[in-house]
């Protein structure tokens, strides 16, 4: 199963994170299939492609749980 979930980048103290798709087993750091955008928890911005990530999820893929939260407090 596909989910969308973060893949945090960045050095210590200062965290970024990607919204990668990956197998669920995968790493996400290592094992993703695409980069489909980033968030900055410092500023809370979202930076994603919506319509790349709807045709995933129209297919059969998941946002995780904590990536659900942070796109339902964006909207």
């Amino acid at each position: 199963m596909l989910k969308i979930r973060l893949s945090r980048v960045g050095r210590k103290h200062v965290a970024k994170y990607r919204v990668v798709l990956t197998e669920h087993r995968q790493s996400a750091k290592h094992g993703f299939i695409k980069v489909l955008g980033s968030y900055d928890p410092h500023t809370k911005t979202l930076v994603m492609d919506q319509a790349e990530a709807d045709k995933y999820i129209a297919t059969g893929a998941q946002y995780s749980e904590t990536l659900a939260k942070i796109i339902a407090k964006n909207k």
